[in-house]
């Protein structure tokens, strides 16, 4: 795709392949070279001075230092924002920072959030933590409340933050019921979407002000680098961009880089998670040893019509709750198993496996389950391999039970 301005309606997977590219000026190259960079320097004090223009801060353009960007840094921000839907988007070191950047800009002295219930567990930390420390109250709500968050609002309200499908537990949140409300209160729609990924879930067409993004995931997709991504409608780039610039939020080269190669690849890789997913979660509901199934993807989950409505497919990760067991035995099914690693993050190529304990980070709603519940996330390995495995793990947890 040539680099000027004619107008242009490509699909998604068209743009995924082409924006944030440039060869022309890159000497034919097709991928941007990584810019390791700190000091940018000017050709004269006209050039200096013009850099330092307030209107050029953060338009994604202009090279002032290497804290607020190089063109590798804005390739990447131009393909997330428009593959999205947003107007802009800025990078930070972590999915964490993604996370708080935005509660410490949107949040001060006085104010309140109202966090769903079901939220990442350091996301409901820092609230409990630094935010209350600042002056910021947080009341954590039930992620099925849907339009009737209405009734949390006060007039101080300023942040409703949303994590759909929930963490541990992917619950589905009528994200647009819940955004016609705060809107209608004049609070900010936060959103992790970092299940769906950019691809899988337009935010900014359900109402989401902020959409934030642990890129360690489905984004960069082969666990190897760390990073954040947050994507602001028009009204709250700026207040967002500002202030992580003024804490000092940014993220190295190289893990753009690598976020960029991931996500050229991205549709045809949460095609296949999505493919494979859905055929070891039909399988595990068969299976004795399983009491339920958490993925939205199927039928019979709770959130599926809301699933079906409001997403544009389904990422690998799910939860699974076993048949009432001692932590030992759980522990043997997960020890058994060859082609499932232990361990944090998701979205990679490989299958993790982790237990998981929603019940010690619930304090709106009460996680009651027949049993133990696992994560999964379901890799690019052959499915049928996958339930080999989860088979004969399960098989050493039924021993380990009798």
């Amino acid at each position: 795709m040539k680099n000027d301005d004619r107008p242009r309606d490509y699909r998604k997977d068209t743009l995924l392949t082409h924006l944030g590219r440039n060869p022309e000026a890159q000497h034919g190259a097709i991928n941007p070279p990584v810019y390791h960079a700190s000091t940018i320097l000017a050709k004269n004090m006209a050039e200096w001075e013009a850099r330092r223009d307030p209107s050029k801060r953060f338009d994604g353009k202009t090279l002032r230092y290497g804290l607020h960007g190089t063109p590798t840094t804005f390739a990447l921000e131009e393909l997330l924002a428009h593959i999205e839907g947003g107007h802009r988007a800025m990078l930070m070191s972590s999915g964490l920072a993604a996370v708080t950047a935005p509660l410490q800009a949107l949040l001060g002295a006085g104010d309140h959030c109202l966090m769903v219930d079901s939220a990442y567990g350091p996301a409901r930390n820092f609230c409990d933590g630094i935010l209350a420390r600042c002056g910021v109250e947080t009341t954590y709500y039930d992620p099925l409340i849907g339009a009737d968050i209405g009734r949390l609002m006060r007039p101080n309200t300023k942040v409703v933050y949303c994590e759909s499908p929930g963490s541990l537990t992917f619950e589905v949140q009528d994200v647009p019921a819940i955004a016609a409300v705060a809107h209608r209160h004049g609070a900010k729609v936060l959103l992790d979407n970092t299940w769906a990924s950019p691809y899988l879930f337009r935010s900014f067409e359900h109402g989401v002000d902020v959409s934030i993004h642990a890129a360690t995931k489905y984004i960069v997709g082969h666990s190897d680098a760390m990073l954040g991504a947050v994507i602001c409608n028009e009204e709250s780039f700026m207040p967002v961009r500002s202030a992580a610039g003024e804490i000092g939020h940014c993220a190295g080269p190289d893990d753009i880089f690598f976020a960029l190669r991931g996500m050229r690849t991205l549709s045809v890789r949460l095609e296949r998670h999505q493919k494979n997913a859905l055929e070891v979660a039909r399988w595990l509901q068969t299976r004795p040893e399983v009491s339920r199934v958490l993925y939205p993807a199927l039928p019979e989950d709770p959130g599926h019509a809301l699933w079906k409505r409001d997403f544009l497919g389904a990422s690998g990760l799910f939860g699974v709750v076993l048949k009432a067991v001692p932590k030992a035995a759980v522990y043997a099914f997960i020890d058994a198993l060859d082609l499932f690693g232990i361990g944090a993050s998701w979205g990679g190529y490989e299958s993790l496996i982790q237990p998981a304990y929603p019940e010690r980070g619930r304090t709106a709603t009460r996680w009651q389950a027949e049993g133990p519940l696992v994560r999964l996330h379901i890799g690019l390995e052959d499915p049928q391999d996958l339930i080999g495995d989860l088979a004969q793990g399960l098989d050493e947890m039924r021993a380990a039970a009798a």
